[in-house]
C-alpha cells in the first residue's frame, strides 16, 4: 500500500496535493482497497464553491456508494474527465491517473489541519 509523502490525507481517506495555486484531490490507496471494483464515480459539483468536510460527490461499487468529503473548502474547477470512462483508474492509480477533481483551495491554513503520510498511517493501522 502506497503513502505518498508529497499530499496531505483525512480522516476519510480522501487525499490532497497542492499544485501551485491549485490541488488535486482523489481517495487513498487504503480506501480504493477497501472498497474494491469502483464502477461509477459522480461528481457533479464543478464550479461550485463547497466547505470543508461537504460531500463533492460519491463513487460507486458493485455493493455501495460512498459519499466523498472535500479535504479543504474551495471552488471545484474540474472532475477528472477520464473517470467518464475509465472510474477503474481510481482502483489502478489513486493517486495519478486517478484523481478525482482539481480544487482552488479558499484557505491554505486548513491544509495545516490535514494529516501527513505517518499520522494517516497510524489511524488506518489501529
Amino acid at each position: 500500500m502506497e503513502f505518498p509523502a508529497n499530499i496531505k490525507y483525512t480522516n476519510e481517506h480522501e487525499w490532497i496535493r497542492l499544485d501551485g495555486e491549485t490541488a488535486y484531490v482523489g481517495i487513498t490507496d487504503y480506501a480504493q482497497d477497501q472498497l474494491g471494483d469502483i464502477v461509477f464515480v459522480d461528481i457533479t459539483t464543478e464550479g461550485e464553491t463547497l466547505e470543508k468536510g461537504e460531500v463533492f460527490g460519491t463513487i460507486e461499487v458493485v455493493k455501495t456508494v460512498s459519499d466523498l468529503f472535500l479535504p479543504v473548502g474551495g471552488e471545484v474547477l474540474e472532475v477528472n474527465p477520464e473517470l467518464e470512462e475509465h472510474p477503474e483508474l481510481v482502483n489502478k492509480d489513486p493517486y495519478g491517473e486517478g484523481w478525482l477533481i482539481r480544487l482552488k483551495p479558499s484557505d491554505m491554513s486548513e491544509m495545516d489541519t490535514l494529516l501527513d503520510a505517518e499520522a494517516y498511517k497510524q489511524i488506518i493501522n489501529e
